[in-house]
């Protein structure tokens, strides 16, 4: 289920989803929640309810009431695709914080049966003070110049932007609908094929824009990039990594050869063809420049569990480099040093995991990614920092 950017389903996202959705009452856990832990009737029915929901996987456009949108929303929309009317479908699913919402739109008279619009409104209690709400502000300014302004190709699929329009406080974004273009699957649970599906596109998409500059996007890509991240740096408690922060920063920005980067390509956010074989991907608000293993270590630890990652990980590092072989064969300086790059990036993993460790230390200490393989990765850099400082010293 996408879940907006940068974490999972909040209590705000929950009320929200049970708001539009008639959930079954599992009394027997929601009875134990209530009774036995200091949570509300009204928390334990939405902790229960919520993750029944997300383990059912069900299509997120059977919600129950039809949204409402401006008339000249509309006619935007309608402008965008040539259609003679449209009717408003159900949510998909609210932008996280609260930000807005994202639609379907049902078309008639025209080529296209169906669009996603994606509705952001920005809350009107929050402030230009609130590095929050100004990095949130700033996503979506990127996301809409990275659909107006670049594009890709079949191997690294993405929605077509049909139109992409400010309001005010409001942003609309007209999108392609990527069920009805042949893309209908989400998934919460991958097997094999679809985790290297995912990690073909990555590839793709990194060796399209091997050496392009990040213009209008995120100079560094990624939701969790320190500089934009100093609340949770200040709350981490362990002092050893919270020092070496700013130098394994340095150590990933300081890489000869970047790429553009999704920025958040967890599981949620990559479409599946029925047979899961292919796959197109969405929610760019952290488009930018930077190493390709930070969208390899998010993508792998978001369906991968800490036993999974000690032992599938090397095996699909490796198949994410010979697809990244392929996408740069026509690309003669790219392909010329691809070995140094697969090098270079290869002695990046443990620094890119390492990275969104840190994020989580300060973002959430309690959650299930702080496991014992990011504590292994996160030793092993920090001890590689300490030698090579060790060795200067010398």
């Amino acid at each position: 289920m996408t879940t907006g950017s940068g974490g999972d389903v909040d209590m705000s996202e929950a009320r929200d989803i049970t708001q539009h959705r008639k959930f079954p009452l599992h009394s027997s856990k929601f009875i134990s929640l209530w009774r036995c832990t200091s949570v509300s009737a009204e928390e334990a029915f939405l902790k229960v309810n919520v993750e029944v929901y997300i383990r059912s996987a069900v299509r997120l456009d059977v919600l129950l009431f039809p949204v409402r949108m401006k008339q000249e929303y509309q006619a935007l929309v309608l402008q965008a695709t040539s259609a003679e009317r449209l009717r408003m479908g159900r949510k998909i699913q609210t932008l996280w914080g609260g930000y807005g919402q994202i639609v379907r739109v049902h078309l008639q008279g025209g080529e296209r049966s169906s669009v996603v619009v994606k509705h952001v409104v920005f809350p009107k209690e929050s402030r230009d003070t609130d590095v929050s709400h100004r990095r949130k502000v700033r996503s979506y300014q990127v996301e809409t110049h990275w659909y107006k302004n670049y594009s890709t190709d079949e191997r690294c699929r993405i929605p077509r932007c049909l139109a992409a329009q400010s309001f005010g406080e409001e942003q609309l974004m007209v999108l392609e609908d990527l069920d009805a273009a042949g893309f209908p699957e989400r998934r919460t649970s991958v097997r094999d094929g679809e985790i290297k599906a995912c990690l073909r596109w990555l590839a793709n998409f990194h060796g399209l824009f091997l050496g392009v500059p990040a213009r209008g996007l995120w100079p560094v890509g990624t939701y969790w990039h320190l500089e934009t991240r100093p609340d949770e740096l200040e709350a981490v408690t362990d002092t050893k990594l919270k020092a070496a922060a700013p130098e394994i920063d340095a150590v990933l920005n300081g890489c000869r050869f970047k790429t553009i980067l999704h920025g958040d390509a967890k599981l949620a956010n990559f479409c599946f063809s029925k047979d899961g074989s292919r796959v197109a991907a969405v929610d760019f608000q952290y488009v930018g420049g930077g190493c390709g293993m930070k969208d390899v270590i998010y993508f792998l630890g978001s369906c991968l569990d800490e036993r999974e990652c000690e032992k599938r990980a090397p095996d699909y590092l490796d198949f994410y480099f010979s697809e990244l072989k392929g996408a740069v064969a026509e690309k003669e300086e790219e392909k010329k040093n691809i070995s140094e790059l697969e090098d270079e990036w290869r002695r990046m993993f443990a620094f890119a995991w390492t990275d969104f460790h840190r994020f989580l230390l300060g973002w959430m200490p309690g959650h299930h990614k702080v496991n014992r393989y990011s504590k292994r990765l996160t030793q092993e850099v920090l001890n590689k920092l300490a030698e090579n400082s060790d060795g200067a010293k010398s």
